[in-house]
């Protein structure tokens, strides 16, 4: 398989956790509504919702999943359109989504933050190492 379609498939595996983290968010939230009979338009808003519910990790980790994956998303468009898919950015994009996999695991079951908080400041560091070697690849190439 080539490199474009490894790159690719670590995008795909990304949105993959989005919907699962969205389908648990979905169930878990059904759930505690029906537990104590809220009705839905007594949650409207993000307000009240939080006044009423108290699982709500999947919701956090689902919006979690539209912050700093973005640029994720970003480097791999970027190194897509220019042509310059290096082994290194393949390792690099599967290692990302091994870690955001760890930290959506860790923010929708037990929600220790020690644990969190270390998959998710090493895949925001490998990210920014990611971005820092295209541009040193890519000012390389230009030179």
């Amino acid at each position: 398989m080539n490199n474009a379609l490894l790159l690719v498939a670590a995008n795909l595996a990304m949105v993959v956790l989005v919907m699962l983290v969205g389908l648990r968010m979905l169930f878990v939230r059904i759930a505690e509504m029906r537990e104590k009979r809220v009705h839905p338009q007594a949650a409207a808003t993000s307000l009240q919702l939080a006044a009423r519910l108290e699982r709500v990790q999947a919701s956090d980790n689902f919006r979690n999943l539209f912050e700093v994956p973005v640029l994720f998303y970003a480097l791999s468009a970027t190194a897509l359109a220019l042509g310059s898919i290096p082994q290194w950015l393949i390792v690099g994009a599967w290692g990302f989504v091994a870690l955001r996999y760890l930290h959506s695991l860790v923010q929708c079951t037990y929600n220790k933050v020690l644990h969190r908080l270390v998959a998710f400041l090493s895949s925001s560091l490998l990210l920014v190492g990611m971005w820092i070697a295209l541009l040193v690849t890519l000012a390389h190439a230009a030179a």
